[in-house]
């Protein structure tokens, strides 16, 4: 009787319907597997409508003659292979050395603008770490710039950069005495100067941000460990602070940089649709080349010789930074 008890209860279990639910669960578990990927479809298939397919169009529109004269039906504009990327890469021919020359003012106007950003985001991000009265009224106020609407903000400048009545001049050559005479914000070689000045006022907010968020995880004993040690304020943000914050400003430098390299929104508002050439953005020359001339095969292949620098930069960054936390660690 004892012997046969386990082999008649384990019978009884099998021919049970409770034992037909041990296999059914895998199913109910691709099913919790598959939910957040069901979700996130909708926005998949918005992102291939809105960038992905236009990038593909793009790339086939670079490959072809396309000028007015096919913009109706632009499928039967004449294929050119990879002439138009000939024309864009010759620097001696004028259209490939005026796409040089606004190539080298983006660098110049990208690395300036980034890196002013992050000091002053940066800085103003340790100094808000501090308890004070107003500081919350003060973290507000900073972050006004990236809170307004970009157009509003940047009209906002245009008139205060004007040459007779405008607010910047009337401070540095009326109220300060800077200058000798007004100065031309807006053409000319100032015109370099009036839009770095403008990006810089829009995107340090955003690093300003991203730093005083990468600060909360660093805890505060560190600071009072070496203050008790005599670490002075500056030792402790190269000691404590900045190696800290590495994984965070990898990211912020990065975001910056593509953001201030593409932004087309800030020189089109400032200058129109034909910028001076200290400040001839590569957004804006690619915009020239393909809506201003009509030769929208010319300005499709620009557009992506400029992805292409991006996707290598991006890459070689990534590569670096990478390699830089493996060492580290």
């Amino acid at each position: 009787m004892t012997a046969t008890a386990p082999a008649a209860e384990a019978t009884v279990r099998k021919s049970s319907p409770g034992a037909a639910r041990g296999p059914r669960r895998r199913p109910g578990r691709i099913r919790r597997i598959g939910l957040p990927y069901l979700l996130l479809l909708p926005a998949l298939l918005l992102e291939l409508l809105v960038h992905l397919v236009p990038m593909v169009i793009g790339i086939v529109m670079s490959f072809k003659e396309l000028t007015q004269f096919y913009i109706r039906d632009w499928g039967t504009a004449p294929w050119a292979g990879f002439d138009n990327y000939s024309v864009s890469v010759d620097f001696d021919a004028p259209v490939g050395k005026a796409l040089l020359d606004s190539f080298l003012v983006t660098i110049a106007f990208t690395l300036l603008s980034v890196g002013l950003c992050w000091l002053i985001g940066t800085a103003a991000a340790v100094f808000m770490q501090d308890t004070f009265r107003g500081r919350g009224l003060l973290r507000a106020l900073f972050l006004v710039p990236y809170a307004l609407p970009v157009y509003a903000a940047v009209i906002t400048w245009v008139f205060m950069f004007q040459h007779d009545n405008g607010l910047v001049n009337h401070v540095l050559h009326d109220q300060l005495g800077i200058t000798d005479k007004p100065s031309f914000w807006l053409i000319g070689d100032n015109s370099f100067i009036a839009l770095l000045t403008v990006s810089v006022w829009k995107g340090w907010p955003f690093a300003f941000l991203i730093v005083m968020a990468g600060l909360q995880n660093i805890p505060r004993e560190l600071y009072e460990a070496a203050s008790l040690d005599g670490a002075g304020m500056l030792q402790q943000v190269r000691r404590i602070t900045l190696p800290s914050l590495r994984p965070v400003n990898q990211v912020l430098v990065l975001v910056l940089f593509l953001w201030t390299f593409n932004d087309f929104n800030t020189p089109y508002v400032m200058f129109g649709k034909t910028a001076p050439e200290a400040a001839d953005l590569i957004s804006v020359h690619i915009y020239q080349a393909s809506f201003v001339t009509w030769d929208f095969g010319t300005g499709s292949a620009m557009s992506v010789l400029l992805l292409l620098f991006l996707l290598a930069v991006t890459g070689v960054y990534l590569a670096l930074t990478s390699r830089g936390r493996r060492t580290a660690s």
